[in-house]
């Protein structure tokens, strides 16, 4: 059974920063397209970032580039998200995502982590 699970939500102040751990358990995560997406209530689910395949090219959204980092650890099983200047508008659930099989679909997804911005 596949799952993820996300970590290192909270509350922290415009222009702090925190990290989003999502350790996966009965799937490798090396050589999958990792996700992280975001929701707030009344919303649709919104990209932040993406790791290809080999670790080697990321992207991410236009709100985010230049502030968040999408990383992962082969040898953990885990992918991370580190988000810097932090901002109001960045609160959000995060969600970490697994592409298996490569199609630009994600397959597995984690609970979700609440991260909340004071301004």
């Amino acid at each position: 059974q596949v799952q993820l699970v996300e970590s290192g939500g909270g509350l922290v102040q415009a222009g702090g920063s925190l990290r989003l751990s999502c350790v996966a358990s009965g799937l490798n995560l090396n050589n999958l397209r990792l996700g992280w997406f975001r929701q707030t209530p009344g919303k649709e689910r919104e990209f932040v970032a993406q790791s290809s395949p080999s670790g080697l090219i990321t992207s991410s959204a236009d709100s985010v580039k230049g502030r968040f980092d999408i990383s992962r650890d082969n040898a953990q099983n885990t992918m991370y998200l580190q988000m810097n200047r932090l901002r109001p508008d960045d609160t959000a659930v995060y969600y970490c995502a697994v592409d298996k099989d490569l199609d630009n679909n994600y397959d597995y997804w984690g609970q979700g982590t609440q991260v909340t911005v004071s301004s």
